[in-house]
């Protein structure tokens, strides 16, 4: 019944919001040192919802500082000179003590075998003395106290292979506030107690790899896929590089990719255009301009054959099937979005009716369009897990026949048509809040340069007819461009 009401207010709804409706609500600005303002107006609530988006991820990671990026998702909200800190002046010189006795410490252990192992562990300990008095300085989570006891509310950052985004909302009785401490982020941002959360770095990819069967599967699945190209590096970093990089490398990532140009921030709610674009002036115009960082420059070589790879794990088998896909920005996107929800939208999809409630070989079976990015060619997923009684065989094999059915025998346009409305559907849930609104707005402006990327993407959608998507079928989903990763149990059981 919801989903015939949906259908039936459907219309009314994509009138409502129309690209000609939010063109009337969303004013643009850019700063003279490159950094993208939007602002959308939605009065309903006195609450605003802000959205920054930095446009590098972990495939900007530094060769050797894997993990750099995610990074930057810990040390959000450390605070600047002015909040975090009980001491300025004092916590400043403490830290910069803490990178000298760093500087003594790798000068010992580069000297390899040659290391005076009784120098090296009293080195260690006076860094570990260091950091304990720069930490003495700290006045832990006061940027979060400012902002909580303010009114504000869902404070967290994200990292990806592409971006790093940051986002909150306040009262919008606080938006000047807001715009103090943002752009106190970005201006004089202080990367205290860096050392302390790389432990906590290291600690959630044992948690979230190592000792995740299927985290281990897929960082196999990205080696194994991508020879050149970063996207063969999981997004958390390897762990021997998370171990080892420094605050100074930090300070140097952030002085490359979080300049004002590479930056872009939504703001939407019950915001008045003309009073945030003078405080956007008054606060951000205070950080320097800077060159725009460059695109990752390696481009992937051409895969002229399957791939396979296999992860041994106790736990439950699992299997992913990769296969090389172009960029979000490709004539085709279009098309294998709508293969991918064909395949997998919901209990809808052709891979769930038919593996896991037809023939109920697989407890789950889905399809992801891009993995791990967009922004760079990447890899069309295909996941499995099967069920009690199949085997991992039988589940490989049953795909390949549904995807060489979709090759070979147009899907039906009923069924192309339902998918187009879900994702029409699935727009208008993501724009129905202040958050969702700046999430959507600001990652489409970073991503394509125009925020109205979002609607025209519908009508992109809407000319996808049912031989685009056998022809994206044919082209792409090969055996020469796939790789195949698979968990599979160790003689004997865990070692």
């Amino acid at each position: 019944m919801r989903i015939r009401l949906l259908l039936f207010l459907l219309p009314a709804l994509l009138c409502a919001q129309s690209l000609q409706d939010f063109e009337k609500k969303v004013t643009t600005f850019t700063l003279a040192n490159g950094l993208q303002f939007l602002v959308i107006e939605r009065h309903d609530a006195p609450v605003v919802s802000f959205h920054t988006y930095v446009n590098a991820g972990a495939v900007d990671d530094p060769s050797g500082s894997t993990g750099l990026a995610h990074m930057f998702e810990h040390m959000a909200f450390k605070g600047t000179s002015a909040i975090g800190s009980k001491n300025w002046l004092k916590e400043k010189a403490a830290l910069d003590a803490i990178e000298r006795a760093y500087d003594n410490v790798e000068a010992e252990r580069n000297k390899g075998f040659r290391a005076d192992k009784a120098k090296l562990a009293t080195l260690e300990a006076n860094l570990k003395d260091a950091i304990g008095t720069a930490d003495s300085y700290v006045e832990s989570n006061e940027y979060d106290r400012i902002v909580e006891s303010n009114g504000g509310v869902g404070m967290n950052a994200g990292t990806s292979e592409d971006n790093t985004q940051y986002f909150y909302s306040f009262p919008s009785n606080r938006l000047e506030l807001w715009f103090l401490l943002e752009s106190e982020r970005f201006l004089r941002p202080v990367l205290r107690e860096f050392y302390k959360e790389r432990d906590v770095v290291r600690e959630e990819r044992r948690m979230r790899v190592e000792s995740s069967p299927q985290g281990m599967l897929v960082e196999a699945l990205l080696a194994t896929a991508f020879e050149a190209h970063p996207y063969h590096n999981f997004a958390g970093g390897w762990a021997s590089d998370i171990e080892s990089f420094r605050r100074t490398d930090a300070e140097a990532f952030f002085k490359k990719y979080y300049g004002p140009s590479n930056l872009t921030i939504a703001i939407a709610g019950d915001v008045d255009p003309a009073t945030a674009k003078r405080m956007a002036q008054k606060y951000f115009g205070r950080i320097p301009a800077g060159p725009t960082p460059p695109m990752v420059r390696t481009v992937e070589p051409k895969q002229n054959g399957e791939k396979r790879v296999k992860v041994a794990s106790p736990a439950q088998p699992i299997m992913v099937i990769g296969y090389k896909r172009p960029d979000q920005y490709s004539g085709d996107a279009p098309a294998l979005d709508l293969l991918t929800e064909i395949l997998s939208g919901g209990r809808t999809g052709v891979l769930y009716k038919e593996m896991v409630r037809d023939k109920q070989m697989a407890l789950a079976a889905q399809a992801i369009s891009n993995y791990p990015g967009s922004k760079y060619p990447s890899l069309f997923l295909l996941f499995m897990v099967p069920n009690a009684g199949h085997t991992l065989e039988e589940n490989e094999k049953a795909a390949y026949e549904i995807l060489e059915r979709i090759k070979t025998q147009p899907i039906d346009a009923a069924a192309l048509q339902r998918v187009k409305t879900k994702l029409r559907a699935g727009l208008i849930e993501g724009l129905a809040s202040n958050s969702g609104l700046a999430e959507t707005l600001a990652s489409y402006q970073a991503s394509f340069g125009d925020w109205r990327k979002v609607f025209t993407e519908l009508e992109e959608y809407n000319k996808v007819t049912v031989e685009d998507v056998q022809r994206v079928a044919k082209e792409y989903l090969i055996e020469t461009s796939r790789t195949v990763a698979w968990t599979y149990a160790p003689e004997g059981g865990a070692k």
